[in-house]
């Protein structure tokens, strides 16, 4: 079982209201609900616009209770800093904050497996730290804060969205997908790392999880059965894999093109397409050459990348 509360605040007082956080909170609901062929994912708690102290407070110790497999917190809104340390602000007043380090408290407790707080909030850097002078994390096993910001710098909106989660919904749609389609924690700070400048506001993972649980399942970039067969083709995970010109599919008689011999074979040319698609997301490179179409009509090789060899390891051990 996988759980989500999702919370996006526009509708604060005092003119201090935001434009983006509810269109965050919607888009980021619907991703988790569902992963890319409409299997359901998260059973999601959406709460936007309007959101009391109380209501925030029960809801996220509701989130966290029980024995789920994934626990998620996702916070839109404003966030606030003092000599206690951080905050996220809900809309009934301008002081009604609720302390970072409380609702650490909640999900440090919390039994479920895997605990995620993801917060597109001012100062959201601070969550695990004793105050905002002070560096040191505290966090339980199996719980991951993802902030959209370090401990003092603001989060931006732009054209609707928070810069943060603009990212973020890019990185559940597949940007941050590995190669069988799973979207981690650690693939998303990844991808939101690079993808801001050291200019801008720059994200914070602090994490006590020795693996990441998939947040959402996207379609692979490459079929699952061209991965198992990389044990195939490379007996080793050192070995290069000898091509010819039979391993090109154009290199046929009948083509009105110059051909060389040895002839285009299906077998060769169906392997080949498998490497070229291997070649694409990176676990494959031609040796001594820049494409696999020379490496082929030259009768040169192509080897293992150091991240093919990874994927190889998990093919040869029937991991995948």
């Amino acid at each position: 079982m996988k759980r989500a509360l999702v919370v996006g605040l526009n509708d604060y007082p005092y003119g201090l209201a935001l434009r983006g956080c509810v269109n965050d909170a919607k888009e980021v609901s619907m991703r988790l609900e569902k992963h890319w062929n409409d299997d359901k994912n998260f059973d999601v708690n959406p709460i936007t616009g309007e959101c009391s102290r109380s209501l925030l407070k029960t809801a996220i110790k509701e989130c966290f209770e029980g024995t789920a497999e994934v626990a998620l917190f996702y916070f839109a809104g404003h966030g606030m800093i003092d000599a206690y340390g951080g905050h996220i602000v809900t809309t009934d007043s301008l002081n009604a904050e609720l302390s970072l380090q409380d609702i650490l408290w909640v999900v440090n407790e919390s039994s479920c497996t895997n605990k995620v707080v993801i917060l597109d909030s001012c100062f959201s850097g601070n969550m695990g730290n004793f105050a905002h002078t002070v560096a040191t994390t505290i966090i339980n096993e199996g719980v991951t804060i993802l902030a959209a910001c370090k401990r003092d710098q603001t989060a931006k909106e732009h054209d609707k969205h928070g810069v943060f989660t603009e990212l973020l919904l890019a990185a559940l749609d597949g940007e941050a997908a590995d190669l069988f389609g799973k979207v981690t924690i650690g693939g998303v700070y990844a991808y939101i790392d690079k993808s801001l400048s050291a200019w801008e506001q720059r994200p914070v993972i602090k994490t006590n999880a020795t693996t990441f649980c998939p947040l959402r399942e996207v379609k692979p970039p490459i079929d699952v059965k061209i991965l198992r067969n990389l044990s195939e083709y490379f007996r080793t995970s050192d070995e290069h894999y000898q091509l010819d010109p039979s391993y090109e599919f154009t290199n046929k008689i009948e083509l009105s093109h110059q051909v060389i011999e040895p002839y285009a074979l299906f077998e060769h040319t169906q392997i080949m397409k498998e490497l070229q698609q291997l070649e694409r997301v990176g676990l494959v490179v031609p040796c001594g050459t820049d494409h696999m179409y020379n490496a082929a009509m030259e009768s040169k090789s192509c080897q293992l990348t150091p991240i093919g060899k990874h994927y190889w390891r998990l093919a040869k051990g029937r991991k995948v």
